[in-house]
């Protein structure tokens, strides 16, 4: 079953970045750069999110010596459920734009 997070802009920004190419693995530090969301912020979201059954996880090998890299994408139920928490989201916070929900600042 799937668990809903709450809603927050922060948790928006990142179902929003994954909706975008929905079957594809991303970084946390790609999800990072498209949401300008700090590591402390994004990656306690990416876990629950994980943890709720909304991403699957893995690790990326490299074959350059590099240590491995964890990476994440949609579930199937995951993308669904991502997509009724935006369009929640967006109907609970309808002065913020539909393309991208604004982000707190330190400037305000």
């Amino acid at each position: 079953m799937i668990a809903m997070p709450r809603l927050s802009p922060q948790t928006a920004a990142v179902l929003r970045a994954f909706t975008g190419a929905p079957r594809d693995w991303r970084y946390g530090y790609d999800i990072s750069r498209e949401t300008s969301l700090k590591s402390g912020t994004l990656y306690p979201i990416l876990v629950r999110l994980a943890d709720g059954g909304i991403l699957e996880t893995d690790w990326e090998q490299s074959e350059t010596g590099r240590p491995p890299r964890h990476i994440y994408r949609l579930t199937a139920d995951g993308l669904r459920a991502a997509r009724a928490y935006l369009r929640e989201y967006e109907a609970a916070h309808p002065s913020r734009s539909a393309s991208r929900p604004r982000l707190r600042t330190a400037e305000g």
